[in-house]
């Protein structure tokens, strides 16, 4: 068998410490999908290693989305690309030119 060594397993599982998640707050077998009840509560966890720990609360999904996903509040800004005219020429997607005499 292939076995992993340790220090590899321990390094994947020390990158993933910090990790936020949020759990939707349901009783009994209620719909658990986050997209199913976007008005429900939610308690944001952390994962310290071992297990995931209470972190914080969110009222709704979004309030749920902008603690797990911040971002900035300007948005960035990239040079718009300029659209490239069409280029005279043949080709079987382009039209023919219709001549003046015919």
């Amino acid at each position: 068998m292939d076995d992993e060594p340790l220090s590899d397993w321990a390094e994947r599982r020390d990158a993933k410490i910090g990790r936020l998640r949020a759990v939707l707050l349901v009783v009994g077998d209620g719909p658990k999908g986050s997209h199913l009840n976007p008005d429900a509560p939610r308690v944001i966890q952390r994962w310290n290693g071992y297990t995931w720990e209470p972190h914080g609360y969110a009222a709704n999904l979004a309030e749920a989305q902008r603690l797990l996903y911040p971002y900035d509040e300007e948005p960035p800004t990239a040079p718009v690309p300029r659209p490239q005219p069409l280029r005279a020429g043949r080709g079987r997607h382009r039209k023919p030119i219709p001549s003046e005499g015919a």
